[in-house]
């Protein structure tokens, strides 16, 4: 028997993998994905960005329509809908993330949800949560063909290479391609992938995901309709090797039926943020937090005349390295904000990267006495990272603390109470009670749901009056 090309495997794979193979810890690792996927995506409705997109996305029309999450009044293009959802998921960089370095599940649910609604037969929610996982466990597998992929990113933004590929492989899943229609679409969409990063900490980052969960699902729909692509578009440097220096694929094996195959969300889980920023952020946060404890109880109060310096000892990264920051995406990727931020309100929240907020007098006094280290022993790896924070008095006094473990990383868990938390403050601002806990409820249930309709129904219930942009109200 001939041995499969690697994109033949994974075209393979995508057709073959059935939701009998889906293991409880997989289901219940993905189902907490989807619900602060929905969250996240459900407060990013109401920033500036997410309503630039929608106002050019409407600009278009077609005979098959798809819901804005959050919007009951307004229905778009599938292609768009998908792409001004993914866009709401990543506007505040409060989405989840993984290792190797990605946001996987934005640039998936919503090219899914989106192609869901425009179907002849309603997808289940077994089959929606199927064709999730698959479109996850393929960016798994691509970001495992390099080891620099391990790391904080230096050139390109992770979800606009391998997250298109995700949102191609999960809509073939939905669309029921044949394993050779499977490969074309990875081919098809391997030709749309790739962001530079140095547009991160802009406005046009959150559309890295918006275009890779439209992208990906534009892949499948035309792998559909016959379209083809290079059927070994995987197995190249010149193909998808493009984007590493030391690419090294292998095949996706062993995936049929009873075959004992094994998911990486099953060993691998992901981040869950407490903060709209950064990943990295989180570690800072936490060491300001204790650091700024420490002054506190011996000093009875935090007075910032007295703070002489606030150093920073965190991983070597350009793009989050951001000592004075303007706006609001170049805030979410700023140690020194966040740290300082921690030091002077006692927490970083939603509302901490307000116009207002950034350009406190005292907050720009306190980055001032910022200095920043990197130990030759902090590496830039979401898995080996860590951050730690010393403020010094003009006393002599020193107060000092490190974070190896943030709240909410893959080795600190979120609590399944904090993370329905999570979602309930971020989609109240956007749906009525009844939505809000339609939603947890069918999320929660999704792999008995018969038809995962009932969850869109649920992201349309909208409280009122929802018009004005989350930026403005800050």
């Amino acid at each position: 028997m001939l041995r499969k090309g690697i994109t033949e495997s994974f075209g393979a794979a995508i057709h073959a993998l059935s939701a009998t193979q889906l293991t409880d810890g997989v289901i219940n690792r993905s189902k907490r994905m989807m619900l602060d996927t929905l969250g996240v995506g459900l407060l990013g409705t109401r920033t500036a960005v997410f309503n630039k997109a929608l106002k050019y996305s409407q600009l278009f029309q077609s005979e098959e329509k798809s819901s804005v999450w959050g919007r009951s009044e307004i229905s778009l293009p599938p292609h768009y809908a998908a792409f001004v959802n993914g866009i709401a998921v990543h506007s505040m960089d409060f989405d989840d993330t993984w290792h190797p370095a990605t946001h996987p599940s934005g640039a998936v649910l919503p090219a899914l949800l989106a192609l869901a609604e425009t179907l002849p037969s309603q997808p289940s929610g077994l089959d929606l949560l199927l064709a999730f996982n698959i479109g996850i466990e393929v960016q798994g597998r691509l970001m495992r063909f390099s080891r620099e992929a391990y790391n904080i990113p230096k050139r390109f933004h992770p979800p606009s290479v391998v997250g298109v590929m995700g949102s191609a492989a999960a809509s073939a899943k939905l669309l029921g391609l044949s394993p050779a229609q499977c490969s074309h679409a990875l081919a098809i969409a391997a030709s749309s992938a790739g962001a530079p990063l140095a547009n991160a900490a802009t406005q046009t980052k959150p559309l890295h995901i918006g275009n890779a969960t439209r992208r990906g699902l534009e892949a499948a729909q035309l792998a559909q309709m016959g379209l083809e692509g290079n059927s070994a578009i995987l197995d190249m440097e010149c193909g998808f090797g493009v984007y590493y220096n030391d690419y090294s694929p292998s095949a996706m094996a062993d995936h049929g039926a009873g075959s004992g195959f094994k998911w990486i969300l099953e060993d691998q889980d992901v981040a869950f943020k407490r903060i709209p920023a950064h990943l990295g952020m989180h570690w800072v946060v936490d060491a300001a937090l204790a650091a700024r404890a420490k002054f506190e109880n011996t000093a009875g109060n935090f007075d910032l005349s007295h703070i002489r310096r606030v150093t920073l000892r965190v991983p070597p990264s350009k793009y989050i390295d951001c000592p004075l920051p303007a706006t609001e995406h170049q805030a979410r990727h700023s140690f020194q904000f966040n740290a300082c931020s921690a030091l002077l309100d006692d927490k970083v929240t939603v509302a901490s990267f307000s116009e207002d907020q950034i350009s406190r007098l005292t907050l720009r006094e306190l980055l001032s006495k910022v200095k920043v280290e990197t130990p030759r022993d902090n590496q830039p790896s979401f898995e080996k990272m860590y951050c730690e924070v010393e403020i010094e008095t003009d006393q002599g006094q020193s107060y000092k603390a490190r974070c190896d473990n943030f709240y909410g990383h893959w080795r600190k868990p979120l609590s399944h109470e904090d993370l329905v938390e999570k979602f309930i403050v971020n989609a109240s601002t956007v749906l009525c009670s009844e939505g809000v806990e339609g939603v947890i409820d069918v999320i929660g249930n999704i792999e008995r749901e018969s038809e995962c309709s009932t969850l869109g129904s649920y992201l349309r219930m909208t409280s009122e009056p929802h018009q004005q942009l989350y930026s403005t109200v800050l």
